[in-house]
């Protein structure tokens, strides 16, 4: 398994140091020696690794990675270029269009947000091949809390974009009243059109971070 490193290094890595970390990292192990499981084991951690804390300007939180073959690459909603790009991604680039005018890529790969401060988070960091959710509750979400709550801790303007109620259910974590918190329906087919579609989270996080003095993000993926 990947390591942590750079300004996340030090306020997670007290987790490391708790028996429910030990449990998971054994049974993430096992799980990668007994058969596929996605991400690869060294983009893991991928999110932290192209948006270190101190750079966190909009945190987007999905559930568990892709468990299709090639898909996941440790940022939540993004997959790699040249594979089909999945339905809740394509209702994403759809209000992209509709809210900022933004031209509809024809790869799923994120990483340009990821490099200007989009935190690209998924609350559980590994699936099993074909089963969607099946690394959920082993251990992850408490890391994961531990990094919300690690952003939750910077004093500067920061946007979440909380899509869905499991992402929703993390609205308690975030107290820190420089940051925004805007939520809507999860952008899959099943409930992208209640309400969703017309959020125009991309330009409300925008333009709030211009409000506050910090540059806003270039959502356009080329």
């Amino acid at each position: 398994m990947a390591a942590i490193a750079g300004d996340w290094l030090a306020p997670l890595s007290p987790e490391f140091k708790k028996p429910y970390y030990a449990a998971l990292y054994r049974k993430v192990r096992e799980e990668y020696s007994a058969g596929p499981v996605y991400p690869p084991a060294d983009e893991i951690f991928r999110a932290f690794e192209l948006t270190p804390l101190g750079s966190v300007k909009v945190v987007i939180l999905g559930q568990d990675p892709y468990h299709g073959p090639g898909q996941a690459q440790g940022l939540c909603f993004s997959v790699r270029k040249g594979v089909e790009i999945p339905p809740s991604l394509v209702n994403i680039y759809q209000e992209l269009h509709d809210d900022l005018g933004c031209r509809i890529p024809d790869h799923g790969c994120l990483e340009k947000w990821a490099g200007q401060g989009v935190l690209l988070l998924n609350t559980v960091l590994t699936v099993r091949a074909h089963q969607a959710a099946s690394h959920r509750g082993i251990g992850w979400e408490q890391l994961t809390d531990a990094a919300i709550r690690a952003v939750e801790t910077q004093d500067r303007p920061i946007v979440y974009l909380l899509w869905g109620r499991p992402a929703q259910e993390k609205r308690s974590l975030i107290t820190n009243p420089e940051h925004l918190v805007l939520t809507a329906p999860h952008p899959s087919p099943l409930s992208a059109y209640r309400g969703f579609f017309g959020c125009r989270h991309f330009s409300r996080a925008n333009a709030y971070l211009e409000a506050h003095g910090v540059s806003p993000v270039d959502w356009q993926i080329e």
